[in-house]
């Protein structure tokens, strides 16, 4: 049964990340973790004046969010009705990372759901900022959701690359899974930085053509330009439905977090980003 974290701060924009996870993997048996991370700030003095003498600070903080999470998973039951899917509840009061870290490790997570904006104008900015450093710091694979995104059947994945990196078959094995089973056809594009490949980045390049052996694949070269207009660009032009992307040393994602600012690279999604781990 496949695991997966869906980290929410109750946000209409974290509850549609939710509900792609649940229209993304409806056919396949699923355990998924929902997870509300409380923070320091969200406990007032106010919040210690109305606590009675028997409750405690961690109960105190995390009760609302155990209600909110109970309700959540039951409107999901009764909207989505799945069989296959089983959902459990998770509350912690932590550092949001390390809260996510703990989770996947201990669950043994194959992949984390998220959105990219919360509530207000300020969650926007701190879910936001939450979701880039998932990316950048989890140990487990990431499906970032743009705001308002509707799931929509998927046949198109672009995956990016400068062909730099030294690529292992475990890096690439969510992408593989996913294509291989659901018959996705995968687009290796490589925006040029020169005008002949390295020897290098040939090996490299001959290595993902073996990993994508069995999967519907093709190479394409893209010219130079701000690496986030022509990404961009090719999405909206070529119909893609995902965005794939290695998050590691040399990879395409640092390029573009170099180039462009990176909260505006999450809050611009144009469609489904997915991470791999580094």
């Amino acid at each position: 049964m496949k695991k997966i974290l869906l980290p929410t701060d109750f946000s209409e924009n974290s509850i549609n990340a939710i509900h792609y996870a649940l229209e993304f993997f409806k056919n396949e048996a699923c355990e998924f973790y929902v997870l509300n991370v409380q923070k320091v700030s969200s406990f007032v003095s106010d919040d210690l004046i109305s606590m009675k003498p028997s409750d405690t600070i961690f109960n105190s903080l995390i009760s609302s969010s155990i209600e909110q999470i109970k309700l959540l998973i039951n409107n999901l039951e009764n909207t989505f009705g799945n069989g296959l899917h089983v959902f459990k509840s998770n509350v912690d009061y932590d550092n949001f990372i390390d809260a996510i870290n703990q989770l996947v490790d201990i669950e043994d997570i194959e992949l984390i759901v998220m959105g990219t904006r919360g509530n207000s104008k300020l969650d926007k900015r701190i879910f936001g900022s939450n979701t880039i450093r998932v990316i950048q710091r989890c140990s487990c694979s990431v499906l970032v959701i743009p705001n308002d995104y509707k799931y929509s059947e998927i046949k198109d994945i672009v995956f990016p690359t400068n062909y730099y990196s030294e690529y292992k078959p475990n890096d690439l094995s969510t992408l593989v899974g996913l294509a291989n089973k659901y018959d996705y056809v995968v687009h290796v594009i490589h925006v040029k930085d020169s005008e002949h490949l390295t020897g290098n980045q040939e090996n490299n390049r001959a290595f993902l053509d073996v990993c994508f052996t069995n999967i519907d694949h093709s190479f394409l070269e893209l010219d130079q330009g701000n690496l986030y207009n022509v990404i961009t660009k090719h999405i909206v032009e070529n119909s893609i439905d995902l965005l794939a992307m290695m998050s590691r040393r040399h990879s395409f994602l640092e390029r573009l977090f170099i180039t462009h600012p990176v909260e505006r690279f999450t809050f611009d999604l144009k469609v489904p980003l997915l991470v791999m781990e580094n």
